[in-house]
C-alpha cells in the first residue's frame, strides 16, 4: 500500500564521516572505537542533529545538511553526557542542549538535578550559560528567524518542560572582533523570558509554520462547592502562532471529548528525541497529532488506550469540515498483554488522506475531504497492511511539513527516514483483482471504489498512470453492481483539476455518481468489522489576528464557516442531472432565443480552450461537424454550473468561477476524447475505420461497446458529449450491427442519426438491394428539414422523384391561380382530349419561367428522367396508365 524510499541513513551519511574525523583526532590510520550514534532533533530546514561518543570519553554533537550532504562538527563535551534535547538557531551561533542526568557512578551532573538546560556560544565556541537546572525534562526549540537576509541579533529560544509551562527566552546577541558572535548582558537573560503557557498535557511544535499546538484540561467549578475545582473529562487544545517579528498569540481553541486519564504523563510530539527517557507500562504514549495543508484544512487525530483488548478506537477531527469521525475497528479476539502493550498505531499524512496504521492488523486510509461516505476511504486487512518496515511501529515517528504533499517516516532504531507515498502499482492491482468466486462482487466494490478515487483524485497527473485506468476501464466495461466505474472515472478525473483551488468546492462540485443515486448500496455504506460514528459542529473558536490573517488561517476560518452554512442549505452539491429539465426545453425550441445566443457563446468559450490543448492531437475525428444539440448542452452545463458556484461560493470570485467552470467543461470534453484516443491506439485502428463499405472486426466490435458504454454513463449524468461522438458511434454501429438492429438502437435512442452520418452512408454505400433497404429505412426516420437536404445526395429515381414532387408542391403552394389563364380552344397547341395535363402543364410551364432549376447545380440528376416520371404518375393518377 506504501512505498517507502530511503532518503537518509545515518550509517551511510553520518557514521562513516564521524569514524573518518575521529581516525583524525586519534592520528590513526582507522578508527576502531564505538560512537553510539544518535538523532537529537531535525530543525526547520532539514538540518539533522545528531550526537556521538567521540574518543577519550567525549560526546560530540554535529548537523547533517540534507541539501549538501555534509556533516559538521559543532560542540565537544568533554566527557561523556546523555543529551536528552538539541536545537540550532538558524545563524548556527547558538546551540541550546538539555542534558539528562548520568546516574552512573562519577558521572553525575552538577548540580544534582534530573536535567540540565544550556546555552552555548559556538561561533566561536566561547560561553556557556545555564538556563535551567531542575528535576524534569526539558525541551529545547529555537524559533525561525525571517529578517529579510538582514544580519539577525537576536535569536528566540522555547523552553517546555514536562511540569506544564512554557517559556520563551529572547537572547540579545552582539558581534567582538567582527566576527564572534556572543550574547549581550547573558546575566540578564532570564529577566527577558516570558512565559507562553501555563499549564499543558501534551505538546506539539510545527517547526514549518512556528505554530505550537497544546492540550490543556479544562477546569470547571462544582455545584457543591464554588470554590473546588473538578477536573472533567473535557480538554481544550490550543494553537500559538509565533509571527515574523516573535509575537505570539493564541489563535484557535478546540474542546475535545477525551477520558480524564488519557494524558498519564506529558507527551511531547516533534520536539526531538529524547533516547534516555523511558516509558513505563502504565504510562503507554498517547498517539496524537495535528496536520495541516496551506489551503486551509486541518486534522487532530488521536487514538484511545486499549480497554478490552479486542478493538481500537481513534478519532479524525476534521476542523475544516466541522465534525469528527470516530472508528472503532474490531481487532479480532482478546490480545495478549504483552501484544496489547505493543499496539502502537501511527497516523500518517498523504496527501489529502490520513494513513490510520497498526502493525499486523490493519491500515486505514482516510479520505478528509469526502468524508461523508465509508466507500470513499479505503481499509485493508491481513497481508495487504505490510509496509515492509524492519522495526515495531513504536520506533517510528511521523514527519510532516504543510506545504509536502507526503509525510516522511523516522526510524529511530537504525536512523534511516524514508518518504512515504502511496503505491500507485498496488492501487491498480485493486482494481484489477477479481472477488474470489465465495465472495459476492459486492464486498469487492468499496475497495475498488476508493482505490479508483486514490489513483484519480490524488495521484492523477500522471499521463501513463491514467492511461493505465483506461485500460482497465476498457477490460472491464460492464459496471459494477454497486457503481458505474465510467462515471467514477469522469467526474473523479474532473474534480482533480479544481479540488486544490478551494476546499469549499469539496461539497459543491459533483465527487462521485454514488452520491446521485436514489437508494445507495448498502455495501457502500458499511465496512466490516469497522463502525463509524460522526459528530458534527465541534466548534472551533478562532481568536486574535486568526480572524484577519490572510493564508492558512483566513482559509481554515473560512472552510469552516463554509462548511456550516453548506450543511445548512439543501443540495448544497451540484447534480448534472438536475440540467435535463431545461435540456429537454432547449431542444424543443425551433426559433432562435437569447437563451440559446447565451448558450452558444459559453459553447464557443469551451471549444475554443479544448481547440488550443489539441493541436496536435487530431487521431480521433471528434470537434470536426456542427452537432446543435450537444452544441446546446455544452452551453446549458456551462450555465447552471457557473449560477451554482456564484450562489454557494461568492468569495472565490466571478472570474475566477468563469475560468473554472470553462475549464471544468473543457476538460470533461478533452477527457472523454483522450479515452476514445487511448482505446483507438490500443487496438491499432487507421483511417479505414470510417469506411463504411466494409464490415466491422473484433477491435471496432470493442471500440463500438466502449463508446455504448461512455454514452450510457454521460447519459446517466446528463453530460456533453464532443461534438463529432454521435457521427462516429453511428459510424462503427452501422459497420458491425445486423441493419435491423441498427434500426433497432435508432429507434430506441441509443443512436443518433446526424446529418454528416447519413450524407456519407448515401454516397459510401452502393445501392444495392440491402443497402436501398437500409437508406429507405433510414429516410424514414430522418425529420422533414433533414430528409429533404439528404435526398439531393443519394443518386437514385426514388430521391430524384421525391425532388420533383417537392418542387412541383414548392412551386403550387406559391402560385396565385388567378394569375394563370385558361388556355383558349382557337389557339395551336390545345389538346382537349386531356383538359386536366394541359392546364398542369400550362401552370408548369408558365411558373418555371419565373423560379430557378433545382437540378441546375445539382450533380447526379437526370431532368429529362425526372419529367418523364411526373407526366407517367400523373397519367396513373388520373387512371390513364398502368402501374
Amino acid at each position: 500500500m506504501l512505498k517507502l524510499k530511503p532518503t537518509f541513513d545515518l550509517q551511510r551519511d553520518v557514521v562513516s564521516d564521524i569514524f573518518r574525523k575521529e581516525a583524525s583526532v586519534c592520528r590513526v590510520q582507522e578508527y576502531s572505537g564505538a560512537v553510539d550514534t544518535c538523532i537529537l532533533n531535525i530543525e526547520r530546514d532539514g538540518g539533522i542533529l545528531y550526537s556521538w561518543k567521540g574518543a577519550a570519553g567525549t560526546t560530540r554533537i554535529g548537523r547533517y545538511d540534507c541539501k549538501t550532504k555534509q556533516n559538521k562538527l559543532l560542540y565537544t563535551f568533554d566527557k561523556q553526557v546523555c543529551v536528552s534535547s538539541c536545537s540550532l538557531n538558524e545563524e548556527e551561533t547558538l546551540l541550546a542542549v538539555s542534558l539528562a542526568q548520568n546516574t552512573s557512578g562519577d558521572e553525575r551532573l552538577q548540580p544534582m538535578s534530573k536535567c540540565l538546560t544550556l546555552l552555548i556560544e559556538i561561533h566561536p565556541i566561547n560561553n556557556t550559560q545555564v538556563l535551567k537546572a531542575v528535576d524534569c525534562r526539558v525541551k529545547v526549540q529555537f524559533l525561525s528567524s525571517e529578517m529579510d537576509g538582514r544580519s539577525v541579533l537576536e535569536s528566540h529560544l522555547l523552553l517546555l518542560t514536562d511540569d506544564g509551562y512554557v517559556d520563551l527566552y529572547h537572547v540579545l546577541l552582539t558581534k567582538q572582533e567582527g566576527y564572534r558572535v556572543v550574547m549581550a548582558n547573558p546575566e540578564r537573560l532570564s529577566k527577558t523570558t516570558e512565559r507562553i503557557v501555563e499549564d499543558f498535557c501534551w505538546a506539539q511544535w510545527d517547526g514549518h509554520t512556528q505554530r505550537l499546538y497544546y492540550v490543556a484540561h479544562h477546569l470547571t467549578h462544582t455545584q457543591a462547592c464554588a470554590t473546588a475545582l473538578v477536573r472533567t473529562d473535557k480538554f481544550l487544545m490550543r494553537c500559538v502562532q509565533f509571527y515574523p517579528n516573535h509575537n505570539c498569540e493564541t489563535v484557535l481553541e478546540l474542546p475535545l471529548e477525551l477520558p480524564a486519564t488519557f494524558f498519564p504523563t506529558v507527551k511531547f510530539v516533534n520536539l526531538g528525541f529524547d533516547h534516555y527517557h523511558t516509558e513505563r507500562p502504565e504510562e503507554r504514549p498517547v498517539s496524537m497529532k495535528v496536520f495541516t495543508n496551506r489551503i486551509g484544512s486541518m486534522c487532530v487525530c488521536y487514538c484511545q488506550p486499549l480497554k478490552d483488548k479486542q478493538e481500537l478506537i481513534y478519532t479524525v477531527v476534521l476542523v475544516h469540515k466541522d465534525c469528527s469521525k470516530t472508528f472503532r475497528v474490531s481487532l479480532g479476539g482478546d490480545q495478549p498483554s504483552h501484544r496489547a502493550a505493543q499496539l502502537h498505531p501511527l497516523f500518517i499524512p498523504i496527501g489529502y488522506h490520513i494513513l490510520v496504521y497498526l502493525q499486523g492488523h490493519f491500515l486505514h486510509c482516510i479520505n478528509t475531504r469526502q468524508q461523508e461516505m465509508l466507500c470513499h476511504s479505503l481499509f485493508l486487512s491481513g497481508v495487504d497492511v505490510d509496509m515492509g518496515l524492519q522495526c515495531q511501529s513504536a520506533n517510528i515517528t511521523v514527519l510532516h511539513a504543510e506545504e509536502e504533499s507526503s509525510g516522511s517516516l523516522l526510524d529511530s532504531g537504525n536512523g534511516r527516514i524514508y518518504a512515504a507515498e502511496l503505491s500507485p502499482s498496488f492501487l491498480l492491482q485493486m482494481l484489477r483483482s477479481d472477488a474470489p468466486s465465495s465472495c459476492p462482487s459486492s464486498k469487492a466494490d468499496p475497495q475498488r471504489l476508493a482505490a479508483l478515487h486514490c489513483l484519480l483524485v490524488y495521484m492523477g497527473n500522471d499521463p501513463g498512470l491514467e492511461l493505465k485506468i483506461i485500460e482497465w476501464l476498457c477490460d472491464n466495461m460492464s459496471a459494477f453492481e454497486s457503481f458505474d466505474q465510467i462515471q467514477e472515472f469522469i467526474l473523479a478525473s474532473l474534480y482533480r483539476i479544481s479540488y486544490e483551488k478551494s476546499l469549499s468546492l469539496d461539497k459543491v462540485l459533483p465527487y462521485s455518481s454514488v452520491l446521485d443515486k436514489k437508494e445507495i448500496p448498502a455495501c457502500l455504506l458499511e465496512v466490516p468489522g469497522v463502525l463509524c460514528t460522526t459528530e458534527l459542529h465541534i466548534e472551533p473558536v478562532f481568536k486574535g489576528k486568526a480572524r484577519s490573517l490572510q493564508g492558512f488561517w483566513s482559509e481554515l476560518q473560512w472552510n469552516t464557516e463554509r462548511t456550516k452554512y453548506l450543511d445548512a442549505v439543501p443540495n448544497p452539491r451540484y447534480r448534472t442531472s438536475t440540467i435535463q429539465a431545461d435540456w429537454e426545453r432547449l431542444k424543443s425550441e425551433r426559433r432562435p432565443s437569447s437563451l440559446r445566443n447565451n448558450m452558444e457563446e459559453n459553447t464557443k468559450k469551451v471549444l475554443s480552450m479544448v481547440d488550443t490543448w489539441c493541436l496536435d492531437r487530431k487521431l480521433v475525428p471528434l470537434f470536426q461537424e456542427e452537432d446543435h444539440q450537444q452544441r446546446a448542452l455544452i452551453g446549458l452545463m456551462v450555465d447552471k454550473l457557473r449560477e451554482h458556484l456564484n450562489r454557494h461560493l461568492p468569495r472565490i470570485g466571478k472570474k475566477k468561477i468563469d475560468s473554472l467552470v470553462v475549464n471544468y467543461v473543457a476538460k470533461l470534453l478533452e477527457l472523454i476524447r483522450h479515452m476514445l484516443e487511448s482505446v483507438w491506439l490500443k487496438h491499432k485502428l487507421g483511417p479505414r475505420v470510417l469506411c463504411l463499405k466494409q464490415r466491422g472486426g473484433p477491435a471496432e466490435w470493442s471500440v463500438l461497446h466502449f463508446m455504448f458504454r461512455i454514452l450510457e454513463a454521460t447519459r446517466g449524468l446528463c453530460l456533453p458529449l464532443p461534438p463529432g461522438y454521435h457521427t462516429l458511434l453511428a459510424v462503427f454501429a452501422v459497420r458491425c450491427l445486423p441493419h435491423h438492429t441498427f434500426l433497432q438502437y435508432i429507434d430506441h435512442g441509443f443512436l443518433q442519426l446526424t446529418e454528416t452520418f447519413v450524407s456519407r452512408l448515401m454516397t459510401d454505400l452502393d445501392n444495392s438491394d440491402a443497402n436501398e433497404r437500409l437508406k429507405f429505412s433510414i429516410l424514414k426516420r430522418l425529420p422533414e428539414p433533414m430528409e429533404q437536404r439528404i435526398y439531393h445526395m443519394w443518386d437514385h429515381p426514388v430521391s430524384s422523384a421525391s425532388i420533383s414532387r417537392d418542387y412541383t408542391r414548392t412551386l403550387l403552394e406559391k402560385h396565385d391561380n388567378k394569375g394563370c389563364a385558361f388556355p383558349s380552344r382557337d389557339k395551336p397547341g390545345f389538346t382537349p382530349e386531356f383538359l386536366p395535363l394541359t392546364y398542369l402543364a400550362k401552370i408548369l410551364s408558365d411558373i418555371e419561367k419565373q423560379a430557378p432549376n433545382p437540378f441546375e447545380e445539382q450533380e447526379n440528376v437526370d431532368a429529362k428522367f425526372v419529367e418523364e416520371t411526373a407526366l407517367k404518375q400523373t397519367l396513373m393518377l388520373l387512371g390513364f396508365g398502368e402501374k
